[in-house]
């Protein structure tokens, strides 16, 4: 696709995250936090994408992000996080330092406490309706906190809780691309449905990046939600991708019933997540290809239903 057509979204500067490891961060840790230049530093088990994250101790991490459009999240989340905090029902990342750029390393950084838990596979989770009403209920909790001079979707939030639209083209073109491998007028059709279902509520809170990997549990059930980089202030839709992700069967419908979702808030959400899945659906990451293919599969199989 033209680049030209290409909404302005954050991406890694693969110079700077070449050079983000554990001397690096001991580096940094030393000169401008120096009452933790003892601690001991090691990479995380899972790795991001978007930020390196490090151990800091036992009970604190450091995040750096991998490209200056990642760095514009850092302010945000350190402006943010604390009072999104105070009114959630599940443990959120607490910033604790606000590092600056040094040492070679050109943009700001964080430190936050620690949070026990592992990323939300099915295979860890014990009851997975029980899983998608307490996400819901964390959902809408984040929506009804006051949005007033929150941060409007935007670069920051790689365009989560824009409209749908800022995606129309790359969306389109991805659909050209693979159209022997689509079925193509139900795929458009889906798409099209999305748009067309525009937000006409009050901009409301969204984490904006409402992923499995995001998610934590311990003991079988969600505990955390974690990685507000992509948070803002506009239209929640985007949060509802994980019904066809993770979600199937009941656990998609308690999901949808729990938030309270309508039909048009439903239709975008399908298309955020069909967006994403076309996109990645040559990805080179095994993994994430295999995602892609099983969400359209989800989607394709619902719209059937739906008919």
């Amino acid at each position: 696709m033209d680049a030209q057509h290409l909404p302005d979204v954050p991406d890694t500067d693969d110079a700077v995250a070449a050079r983000i490891d554990v001397a690096l961060v001991r580096r940094l840790v030393a000169e401008q936090f120096p009452h933790w230049a003892d601690l001991p530093v090691r990479a995380v088990e899972v790795g991001g994408w978007d930020n390196r994250t490090f151990h800091l101790g036992d009970t604190m991490t450091v995040r750096l992000p991998s490209g200056e459009g990642y760095a514009l999240q850092v302010a945000k989340e350190q402006r943010w996080l604390p009072g999104l905090g105070a009114r959630l029902p599940l443990e959120v990342p607490t910033p604790l330092a606000h590092g600056r750029a040094g040492v070679g390393y050109p943009y700001p950084w964080s430190v936050y406490r620690w949070i026990d838990g592992r990323t939300a596979r099915p295979e860890r989770i014990d009851d997975l309706t029980r899983f998608a009403t307490d996400l819901a209920g964390f959902l809408r909790a984040l929506r009804s906190v006051d949005a007033t001079g929150g941060p409007a979707a935007g670069r920051h939030s790689a365009w989560r809780g824009a409209p749908l639209s800022t995606y129309d083209a790359e969306t389109r073109a991805a659909i050209e691309t693979h159209r022997d491998r689509l079925p193509v007028a139900v795929v458009s059709d889906i798409w099209q449905a999305a748009l067309d279902a525009t937000w006409a509520g009050p901009p409301v809170w969204f984490h904006g990046d409402v992923a499995y990997g995001n998610l934590l549990v311990r003991d079988g059930r969600l505990a955390a939600v974690i990685d507000f980089g992509c948070c803002g202030v506009g239209d929640p839709a985007c949060d509802t991708v994980i019904a066809w992700t993770l979600l199937h069967g009941a656990s998609r419908a308690a999901f949808r019933d729990a938030l309270d979702a309508d039909a048009a808030t439903w239709a975008r959400g399908r298309g955020w997540a069909l967006w994403k899945a076309l996109i990645t659906l040559d990805d080179p990451e095994p993994a994430m290809a295999a995602e892609a293919r099983h969400v359209l599969g989800q989607l394709l199989a619902e719209h059937t239903v739906a008919r």
